[in-house]
């Protein structure tokens, strides 16, 4: 036997999956079926072998397992958490675009979670390291992570998209948060606004620390200070978007010189926003301006229509689905590590000159 892999023909991290089945008392064939099938063996010896492994600090390789039991041909998504919140159209659109490109590759798609608690991790980590799938795609959030185990260290092709993980060492898919949204600061100050509100996103958070950013540079090169940006948010996550909206508004009628124009980091936060804001007697844009940030095909329908800087979400799953098959197929891929796709501004009646 070629001791450089394992009885299981995979490469090792070190330990074997022979010194895994004999510390966890359980057969070889019953780690392999623990590892590629956690569903098909019990809780009690499955925490067992997971224990083992831990101790052991083995990791098998997804593309090796892959030779051995057939090429999948399931892509996995990772979403970023719970779909009940908002009502953005996003993620949906990204899905469909995600699908439809690699079911023109011949690859199926999976939804690998519906949330990021620690059970949803350990099921996509158990997925990635089993074999089940092919690659991953992630949506704007991190790699999961447990007990030592990373979806960095599967083996598994992963494409990043709408977090920039370049870093890293991840292909990634983003728009131009920063420029796109110091283009319409820039317009706003050229109608004349002076006073900003700002509806943040968790502080920290890539998205949010770009978009501010955009904020900031817009109102340096007009020769306005950051005192001319009120921010409100920066504790809840986007998921979270029509609470985010609904204390802002109750933090904008505490302001004693009220801004003029509102820069929203989605487009729930300005729905519920300038909802709350209508009920106090303010117009929009009488009173204040508001524009946000994705292109939710539902901004089209509020009163008034909202402006919007629209995602290409659907060119940007399509680039991050050529990118990973690209990764599997080990095709020479000449792309950067990080590619940018434009947003665009989508002006409509929810924008204007501030009163004199």
């Amino acid at each position: 036997m070629n001791k450089n892999k394992d009885v299981a023909g995979e490469e090792p991290s070190g330990a074997l999956m022979a010194d895994v089945a004999r510390l966890a008392g359980v057969a070889i064939s019953t780690v392999s079926r623990a590892l590629a099938n956690p569903g098909r063996v019990n809780e009690k010896t499955r925490a067992k072998i997971n224990a083992a492994a831990k101790q052991l600090g083995y990791t098998p390789n997804a593309m090796a397992r892959g030779l051995r039991v057939g090429k999948s041909n399931i892509i996995m998504i990772i979403l970023p958490g719970s779909l009940y919140y908002g009502a953005s159209q996003v993620i949906p659109q990204v899905l469909q675009s995600i699908n439809k490109s690699l079911i023109q590759g011949g690859y199926n798609l999976m939804i690998a979670n519906l949330d990021r608690d620690e059970i949803s991790e350990r099921h996509i980590l158990d997925l990635a390291f089993g074999g089940s799938v092919r690659g991953a795609i992630i949506l704007s959030s991190k790699l999961p992570e447990v007990d030592g185990r990373s979806l960095a260290n599967s083996g598994l092709p992963i494409v990043s998209m709408l977090l920039d993980m370049s870093d890293a060492g991840l292909q990634s898919v983003v728009t131009n948060d920063r420029e796109a949204v110091r283009d319409v600061t820039a317009e706003l100050i050229r109608l004349g606004h002076r006073r900003f509100f700002y509806l943040a996103g968790p502080e920290g958070n890539y998205h949010d620390v770009e978009r501010y950013g955009g904020v900031l540079e817009a109102l340096e090169a007009a020769g306005l200070s950051e005192d001319s940006v009120h921010r409100s948010g920066g504790h809840l996550d986007y998921q979270h978007g029509f609470d985010i909206g609904v204390q802002a508004a109750d933090d904008f009628a505490e302001l004693t010189e009220k801004p003029t124009a509102v820069i929203a980091t989605s487009d729930d936060m300005a729905i519920s926003f300038v909802s709350r804001i209508q009920r106090t007697g303010l117009s929009i844009p009488g009173d204040v301006s508001v524009v946000s940030f994705d292109g939710s095909p539902v901004c089209e329908f509020c009163s008034p229509p909202l402006s919007t800087i629209k995602q290409p979400v659907e060119e940007m799953g399509r680039a991050a689905v050529d990118l990973l098959l690209d990764a599997i197929g080990h095709r020479q891929n000449t792309a950067a590590v990080r590619t940018v796709i434009r947003s665009n501004l989508i002006p409509r009646e929810s924008i204007a000159a501030p009163k004199s």
